[in-house]
């Protein structure tokens, strides 16, 4: 057992032999290394190369932009290259025209007139005709064997949507709009129209039908305005079919509220709700 701890003892002096000899060769080697990137570097400098590795380094380390110098001044020059990204301005391009848009292609609309809006249609036809003329450069006219308007675009259209918006406009009359409210539609952007029958809403015929149409219309025409008036939208009730004109969010208020009344609500409870649903429209716009 003697023998076997001497024989321990020996290795781990001679364990420890190992490691200081080691030590010895790494540094001799480290210095070597660095001997040779010192001549290395004082060749580089002497035929005007820049600042070597080391420098090259430190520029990729303070930004992309500052490879290439030597020490503190690249890590500047990488900085200042990102903030001369930064500074960039952006291009501006012009809106896009007609004519780009559709490819210098020629469109064609045409929007079916029934007999009963002939006549007004007749009657208006002067100031429809000028407002699509004016304002969104378009040809109109009026087919009468078809009974169709029909709409095509020009060489001085510049809208890209002046078409559809034509278009809409024509549709809105001939649901039933007047032209001083179908107008909304050339000139704002966040304008709809949405319809729907009452019968969609409850299956009625008969005179329970006509007791609906009779409770939406209201004596004179009374509730509609208060339902314009207070959604701010207008509505068209044209036999069965209920033409409703403005905002989303106004028509889907006066979409409910018609609802109710088709389906039996009392106009006075109807009321009550408009004059809350009045002041909320009110308080956000």
């Amino acid at each position: 057992m003697a023998g076997e701890g001497e024989y321990y003892e020996e290795e781990g002096a001679y364990g420890a032999g190992g490691g200081e000899e080691e030590e010895v060769i790494d540094s001799a080697y480290i210095e070597a290394l660095a001997a040779e990137s010192a001549a290395r570097h004082e060749a580089e400098a002497a035929a005007g190369g820049g600042g070597g590795y080391a420098g090259h380094g430190r520029g990729h380390g303070g930004g992309y932009g500052g490879g290439g110098g030597g020490g503190e001044d690249d890590m500047e020059d990488g900085g200042g290259g990102g903030k001369e990204e930064e500074g960039v301005e952006r291009p501006e391009f012009a809106p896009l025209t007609h004519a780009a848009a559709s490819g210098g292609m020629v469109e064609y609309r045409k929007v079916r007139v029934p007999p009963h809006r002939m006549t007004p249609l007749r009657e208006n036809w002067e100031e429809i005709a000028a407002n699509v003329v004016e304002h969104l450069k378009l040809y109109i006219r009026m087919n009468v064997k078809s009974r169709c308007i029909e709409l095509k675009t020009s060489e001085h259209t510049e809208l890209p949507g002046a078409i559809q918006k034509a278009e809409d406009f024509c549709n809105a009359f001939v649901m039933g709009f007047d032209v001083a409210d179908a107008l909304a539609l050339l000139r704002l952007d966040d304008i709809y129209v949405d319809q729907f029958e009452v019968t969609d809403v409850k299956p009625l015929k008969g005179d329970h039908l006509s007791r609906a149409i009779g409770r939406v219309a209201g004596q004179g025409g009374k509730t509609r305005h208060a339902i314009e008036n207070a959604t701010r939208t207008r509505i068209v009730v044209a036999d069965k079919k209920v033409y409703m004109m403005g905002a989303y969010s106004n028509i889907q208020v006066a979409r409910d509220t018609i609802c109710s009344l088709i389906l039996g609500t009392p106009p006075g409870k109807v009321y009550n709700q408009l004059r809350s649903v009045s002041a909320r429209i009110h308080q956000r716009y």
